[in-house]
């Protein structure tokens, strides 16, 4: 059966127009004159009746055998084209299946393609990641060798501020020894003043001037002691700046620390996201693979199925050159 808008007068109008250029009207050239459409094997037959037409008009009325020759012909011809039908049905639909093939397997390519694009977004924001990461470790470092300074500034302090205490505790001792010898100047000077007056008047004047000697060096020892007071108070008014400084330096220590543990935190989210961005590349390299393993799966099938059509093919070449030597024996026998 021919396909359909496939029939005997759209065979004849290619044949003649074949002829009237020139040209031999063979089943290729009659089938590509109608746009490579209809199967080989309905053109030869319309051909081969167009053909035996023109010969029976050319030579008259035929005889009975040859009649009956030609219609058996014709049967075998029939019998030859609902053969080729199932053959050619069967090719379309491998041709079918094979461009759904090629189609999935284009998809698989463009989806491969897109994961792999994906990949590369994400390797490069898991490089900004870890270059981010980088920056925060060499801040956080650069923080500790800060606060290290800090401490080290803070242990100075320290042993400066515990000097200036021993220097003042030394100025109170010296103060305390320089007051108790006052005093007991004082007592001792009273009690020798009053034995001198119990005992003889006369010798009040020398005492006098002893007391006056000792009023002198009692001058002497409160500007001494003035001294140690001015000495004393300086050395608070630097005690009270080294507490100051200690104190600031305490303030930046804990900012310090502040920022130290905002920098832990950071840097423990950076590595959470880094981890993410990790699996997340496991599990896109994971599709990837299966998508590839589909794709060759497919390409597998898609050799098989053209196996097939070349087999098919082989098949129908070997039904033709059958069919073939079956028409020729069959003339043969007929003659």
């Amino acid at each position: 059966m021919a396909r359909g808008g496939i029939n005997k007068a759209v065979v004849k109008k290619a044949r003649q127009a074949i002829l009237a250029r020139g040209e031999h009207p063979s089943i290729d050239a009659v089938r590509i004159e109608m746009g490579n459409t209809g199967s080989k094997t309905t053109i030869h037959r319309y051909l081969k009746e167009l053909d035996d037409g023109s010969t029976r008009r050319e030579a008259g009325p035929v005889a009975l055998d040859e009649e009956l020759g030609e219609l058996v012909g014709r049967l075998a011809h029939r019998l030859q084209e609902q053969a080729q039908e199932p053959l050619e049905q069967a090719l379309a639909h491998s041709e079918q299946q094979k461009q759904a093939f090629e189609q999935q397997l284009e998809q698989a390519r463009r989806t491969e393609e897109q994961l792999q694009q994906q990949l590369q977004i994400q390797a490069s924001a898991l490089a900004g990641e870890s270059a981010a990461l980088q920056d925060t470790r060499s801040m956080l470092q650069s923080e500790q060798t800060r606060n290290a300074e800090l401490n080290q500034a803070l242990k100075d302090y320290d042993l400066r501020l515990e000097d200036k205490e021993q220097q003042i505790r030394s100025l109170e001792d010296k103060h305390l020894h320089a007051r108790d010898a006052l005093e007991h100047y004082r007592a001792a000077s009273k009690e020798q003043r009053e034995q001198e007056q119990r005992r003889h008047e006369g010798q009040l004047q020398q005492l006098q001037a002893e007391l006056r000697q000792a009023q002198q060096s009692a001058l002497v020892r409160q500007d001494e002691i003035t001294q140690l007071h001015r000495d004393n108070e300086r050395l608070l008014s630097e005690q009270r700046a080294s507490h100051k400084e200690l104190q600031q330096a305490l303030d930046a220590a804990s900012k310090s620390a502040a920022l130290q543990a905002q920098l832990r935190e950071q840097l423990t989210r950076l590595e959470s996201a880094s981890t993410l961005l990790q699996e997340r590349l496991r599990v896109a390299s994971q599709e990837t693979q299966a998508l590839r393993e589909i794709a060759d799966e497919q390409t597998r099938l898609s050799k098989q199925m053209e196996l097939r059509a070349a087999k098919a093919e082989a098949g129908l070449e070997a039904l033709r050159l059958a069919s073939a030597s079956k028409a020729k024996a069959g003339k043969k026998a007929d003659s």
